[in-house]
């Protein structure tokens, strides 16, 4: 609604000729506009590209907005004539691509032009996605017209004609967004732009925000960001041929449409890509902060952004790990800051990988990072006014960004980790996971913030930085306490594993792994954050979760190892860690001595048939949830998600890196190792599967949790049964050998306490334990194990799947893909 009006009412405000009909002429330009798509689908014989009468009815006298191409040219129809009269189809596609190649070529100097090249993208946003479903017609842009040469499109205008008609629409698109008076300010003070001046414009002159690589900030102007929204759609539109593929295509073949445009065949591709990088990381959604502003002015520039963000992440989604490496080593050879428009030929193919891999003064990354950060903790802004500030929808795209950015552009990466401004993106990160953490449709949101900390986390200074004390008011319903952020981390991540939705189960092993990495580096636990490791040990630790899989004593390794890292490393300020190690000891005295005959594991399991018994907390304070806070809701029923891949095994996720003296990371060769997690089984299943085999409730949480989000795989659906063998195969590698040493040495000293001072105060052992020591008393430190994330074909399918899905769901308005023959992934409602 907000486009029609602003469509037709804009030249009230900005123009003095007439642009567009009353509303009596807009709905007969709509009532001509169905009669030409009725004579279309009933005619049986092919109408010549010539009859240009009956096809300008389509772009040259109507004034008809996306919504309304949705509506008045149904799916059915177009199908129909696909199937009916494809030489029809196949002309209108063409016809319409020659109207924005000449469009493009003119400059667009009239109202009349400008309003044939809009009419025209809607016409193909509309079709394009029924052209990929169908894998017949799925080549047709590709194809030459035969006969049919468009207008000098070149300087070289006779290889024009042999060009693929895909190729013109790109180039068209890359034009009309560096068209001054439509998509960008005009540089002259009157007359028009000739075609000359659109063939030797230097579009690095017309980004459209200032920035990275840019200083000048171009006035906002409504009608170009319109403009800019309805091309970038169109653009988004190319790229998605990727959905109509199903996943197991082969990755290796990134997308036709994505590898020309992002070539340097696109003049524009530089200018483009600073465009929408820009544009992105400057926007304020706050703006003035006037309250309520976003009630009362339609914010443009948010559609922009989000189609810009879009672009951004499918033109980077193209190439592996292997490409940003070459990159990187051309950014670490002698590069000028010139360097990006000059070398283009060292590094990846795909020159938007390319110009990311090679942003490196400190300004630019400072400018990406606030932007991110800004507009991921919008969502988190508390005011006293209910609902007056505006809230942004586009979270996840950011977060694929922030994930490409930093896993293409190392440089950005230590940028990122350099100062506290980590935890600028840590802290939405961890809103958005415990937020999201009871809902089945934001599996996918869960995933992405689990991966990016995964990555974070294999770096030491990620770690160091968690040391900061947390003092933000972020409304989130998990205890209340005091520490640092790295306390927020253990405590959210807890509260997924606790209470969260049951098909976060392949995320534990990620989950466990990020505390593990950075657990050498935390100087100072909270009792809060300390008591929620120690329940997880005790929940992972039971006979029944243990034998319930062959992979779950993995989880019991993972923690094992990160209480082995605090003690060796960072005893000294840890000391309500070790009371809460001293006052649980009976689990890991229970663990050394985990019965292995056959008896006591048919005990264990057959307590899977009664009812779940309760672990209840220890401290009552921690009910009390932080202000402003919500309980994670489930999805509304009727909300639609998208399947994702399987996620893959942590082993896979991962590779093992040592920490040596000298504070270098030393590659380990993979081995099975006690810490060595095998592949879960478990994690193979997609989110579109029930996961049923893990269906089986172990144990009962928190008191706010009646059934725990524990469960684990069966012995019946898998065919597999635990052994007295498999049993003493990894129990005997349990590394309990600090912790016992620990426990012997401070344990008679605590209860030597309590007996001479009568103490039932636990503040007065705390106060004996920070002041106590172990030098010289526990085994020679083990060395520190980081496991880095590394990329896998795994995971780039993931990604892909993930990041389309994302993409369907977020173009509502108009629907670009509903109801096509998507295969990429399923759509469901919950």
């Amino acid at each position: 609604m907000r486009e029609i009006i602003c469509l037709h009412g804009h030249s009230l405000f900005h123009r003095t000729e007439p642009s567009s009909p009353g509303k009596m002429g807009n709905a007969d330009s709509k009532l001509h506009f169905r009669k030409a798509v009725i004579q279309l689908t009933t005619k049986t014989q092919p109408v010549e590209p010539t009859d240009d009468a009956f096809w300008d009815q389509f772009w040259a006298d109507t004034a008809t907005t996306i919504q309304d191409v949705f509506a008045l040219v149904p799916a059915a129809e177009i199908r129909a004539v696909r199937e009916e009269s494809p030489s029809n189809l196949a002309t209108l596609c063409y016809k319409a691509v020659e109207k924005l190649v000449q469009g493009a070529d003119s400059g667009c100097p009239s109202e009349k032009e400008r309003q044939i090249v809009l009419n025209c993208t809607r016409l193909l946003t509309r079709i394009l996605p029924h052209i990929f479903e169908d894998a017949d017609w799925r080549g047709f842009f590709w194809s030459t017209v035969p006969g049919a040469g468009r207008a000098g499109r070149l300087d070289e205008g006779g290889d024009d004609d042999a060009r693929p008609l895909a190729e013109s629409l790109l180039l068209a698109i890359a034009d009309l967004l560096f068209c001054p008076d439509f998509t960008v300010q005009s540089h002259k003070k009157g007359g028009s732009e000739s075609a000359e001046d659109m063939q030797s414009i230097d579009s690095c002159e017309y980004i459209w925000e200032a920035g990275v690589g840019f200083a000048q900030s171009p006035p906002l102007n409504y009608t170009h960001d319109l403009n800019r929204t309805e091309l970038l759609k169109l653009l988004l539109t190319c790229f998605s041929e990727a959905m109509y593929l199903p996943p197991s295509s082969d990755s290796k073949n990134p997308s036709p449409w994505v590898t020309f445009f992002c070539s340097t065949d696109n003049r524009h591709a530089l200018p483009l890509f600073t465009s929408l990088l820009n544009v992105v990381c400057a926007y304020d959604p706050v703006g003035y902060g006037i309250p309520y502003n976003h009630l009362l002015l339609s914010d443009y520039r948010e559609q922009l952004v989000e189609q810009a963000v879009q672009i951004l992440i499918v033109t980077l989604e193209h190439e592996a790990g292997s490409a940003a490496s070459t990159a990187l080593q051309a950014l670490d050879s002698s590069a000028s800051p010139a360097a990006m428009e000059d070398q283009e030929a060292a590094g990846p193919d795909n020159l938007f990988v390319n110009y990311l891999s090679r942003i490196h003064r400190e300004e630019d990354f400072n400018f990406i990072l606030k932007g991110l950060s800004r507009l991921l903790n919008n969502p988190l802004i508390q005011t006293y006014l209910p609902n007056s500030t505006k809230k942004i929808q586009f979270y996840q795209e950011l977060l694929i960004l922030f994930w490409k950015l930093c896993d293409f552009n190392k440089k950005f990466l230590f940028f990122v980790l350099k100062s506290s401004d980590v935890l600028d993106m840590l802290v939405p990160i961890l809103f958005n996971l415990n937020d999201a953490r009871a809902d089945q449709a934001r599996v996918g949101l869960m995933h992405i913030g689990v991966f990016i900390l995964l990555l974070l986390s294999g770096e030491r200074n990620f770690g160091v930085r968690l040391n900061k004390p947390y003092t933000l008011r972020v409304p989130m319903d998990i205890p209340v306490f005091t520490g640092t952020h790295a306390d927020l981390l253990i405590v959210v991540f807890h509260k997924i594993i606790s209470n969260g939705h049951q098909r976060l189960q392949p995320l534990y092993d990620c989950l466990l792994t990020i505390i593990v990495n950075v657990s050498p580096y935390l100087k100072s636990l909270s009792m809060v954050a300390a008591n929620k490791l120690l329940h997880l040990l005790e929940a992972f630790s039971t006979s029944l979760f243990l034998f319930s899989s062959c992979q779950n004593h993995h989880l019991v390794f993972f923690l094992l190892e990160v209480f082995n890292n605090i003690i060796q490393y960072q005893f000294d300020g840890n000391y309500n860690l070790v009371y809460a190690i001293i006052r649980k000891r009976n689990i890991f005295h229970q663990l050394a001595n985990q019965p292995s005959d056959t008896a006591s594991i048919q005990k264990a399991l057959q307590k899977r048939k009664k009812p779940a018994t309760g672990i209840s907390r220890t401290n009552s304070t921690e009910t009390v949830s932080m202000e402003g806070s919500r309980p994670a809701a489930a999805a509304e029923p009727g909300t639609l998600k998208a399947s994702l891949e399987a996620t893959p095994g942590i082993d896979k996720l991962t590779e093992k890196s040592q920490l040596s003296e000298d504070g270098t990371m030393i590659a380990v060769p993979h081995s099975h190792t006690p810490q060595t997690t095998g592949d879960r089984a478990s994690a193979g299943a997609s989110d579109t599967e029930s996961n049923s085999e893990r269906d089986h409730e172990v144990f009962s949480t928190e008191s706010e949790s009646t059934q725990s989000r524990l469960s684990s795989v069966s012995s019946a659906a898998t065919a597999w049964s635990p052994t007295p063998e498999w049993v003493l195969s990894w129990k005997t590698k349990l590394p309990l050998q600090t912790i016992m040493r620990l426990l012997q040495v401070l344990v008679p000293q605590v209860e030597k306490i309590c007996i001479d001072k009568g103490l039932t105060d636990e503040s007065e052992i705390l106060k004996f334990l920070q002041h106590g020591t172990l030098v010289g008393l526990l085994p020679v430190p083990h060395p520190i194990l980081i496991r880095k994330y590394q990329a896998n074909s795994g995971t780039a399918i993931w990604f892909r799947t993930y990041m389309w899905g994302v993409i369907y769901l977020r173009n509502v308005d108009p629907p670009i893909w509903y109801d096509t023959d998507v295969r990429l992934f399923e759509i469901q409602r919950i």
